[in-house]
């Protein structure tokens, strides 16, 4: 199996770093008209940047204002009025739901595309597939595109505006990175692009997996005084680019499968998808029989934050063994990526693990550990 690493033309982030946008996409040889999806917050932060970019790079643009959910039917809505706007390149400005809706609008209709999210929130900005959910808001499908964005553009200034949730649950969307690239790579199983993994993608999911324990905290407070600093700048680069390559180039695992199942639930709805995925590591590490060392360190660490460790965070308190079922037989569904785990997986090991993590989560919760303890930790342990 030929090995493939993955990754955008041109990655940009710092402060104010939309003021730039123009010309950086110039620079990439980007041409006009400009389609921008867009979120309202995004619109409301950055239309007059946008106006004054474009300006200067003598580039017309079209705001487009995305309805709040990556669904086939947006996606029609979007590309049909990007194709009204005679668009060359599409921009996506928000969150990871927007981002995956102006790849998706991209790839139909084979034009370049360029992310600018306004929250760390995810790792998807730096991918080459969106995730498509039903009206309903349960996961459908992943689509994979035959390419990575041509610039992704992160403007810390204003990701030090938004609120702390999106980085925390874009912190568990990376934590999961590392265990679940390690999984795909030690059993040689084929990553998001269908070759072998590179020594680069595991040292990159490596890397996410440090940075989150060292600079977590630091991150978080960057935020409640709304100015990026230092321990920022690492922690929106291991969200957004090391867990993006890391998990594009190695693979997915069963957190994400178990994210997957947990989106049939109504009550997980109004949870984001790095929060869900983090419960799905905790079920993950579990099914995997990992040391009691790893878990703890990912329950101290997700306890430090403020990342759910039990089925109560992430809106399923005390389920039904109808309601776990119906969780564990989306996970395990034909293609999920459940089936990279070493072991063959099914919807009855899934419940368990779920249940185990539950159990682990409360019990830590009750117990004398102190989470916050990751927070001096600048030695991560890597299993």
């Amino acid at each position: 199996m030929l090995k493939v690493f993955c990754a955008p033309s041109r990655y940009t982030q710092g402060p104010r770093a939309t003021g730039q946008l123009g010309l950086e996409m110039r620079r990439l040889g980007l041409e006009g008209p400009a389609f921008i999806v867009a979120g309202r917050s995004a619109i409301r932060l950055l239309s007059q940047t946008w106006a004054d970019t474009f300006a200067e790079a003598d580039m017309r643009h079209v705001v487009f204002v995305f309805a709040g959910e990556c669904t086939a039917a947006e996606i029609r809505r979007g590309g049909q009025a990007a194709r009204d706007a005679a668009a060359r390149v599409i921009i996506g400005a928000g969150g990871g739901k927007v981002l995956d809706t102006a790849r998706a609008i991209a790839s139909d209709l084979s034009l370049p595309v360029v992310n600018c999210p306004t929250i760390a929130s995810s790792d998807a900005p730096c991918s080459a597939l969106s995730v498509v959910y039903t009206e309903a808001g349960a996961f459908e499908e992943y689509r994979i595109y035959g390419r990575n964005p041509d610039l992704v553009l992160v403007d810390t200034a204003v990701i030090a505006q938004s609120p702390v949730r999106p980085l925390v649950a874009g912190m568990g969307d990376a934590l999961a990175t590392w265990f679940e690239a390690k999984v795909c790579a030690d059993g040689g199983v084929t990553n998001m692009r269908g070759g072998a993994s590179t020594r680069s993608a595991l040292a990159l999911a490596e890397l996410c997996y440090k940075t989150l324990l060292v600079d977590a905290v630091a991150a978080m407070e960057a935020l409640q005084h709304q100015e990026p600093n230092d321990a920022l700048e690492r922690l929106v680069e291991a969200n957004t680019l090391l867990s993006g390559l890391g998990f594009e180039s190695s693979g997915l695992a069963a957190a994400h499968a178990i994210h997957n199942g947990l989106t049939t639930a109504p009550g997980t709805h109004s949870h984001m998808h790095g929060e869900k995925v983090a419960f799905g590591l905790l079920a993950q590490l579990m099914l995997e029989s990992q040391p009691s060392p790893v878990v703890g360190e990912v329950l101290a660490f997700s306890r430090s934050v403020g990342l759910p460790t039990t089925f109560e965070d992430v809106g399923v308190a005390n389920p039904s063994q109808e309601i776990l079922e119906t969780i564990a037989v989306r996970a395990t569904a034909p293609g999920e990526t459940i089936h990279n785990e070493p072991m063959p997986v099914t919807p009855k090991l899934v419940v368990e693990a779920m249940r185990a993590a539950d159990a682990a989560g409360a019990a830590f919760r009750g117990s004398s550990h102190v989470a916050t303890a990751t927070k001096a930790n600048t030695h991560a342990h890597v299993p």
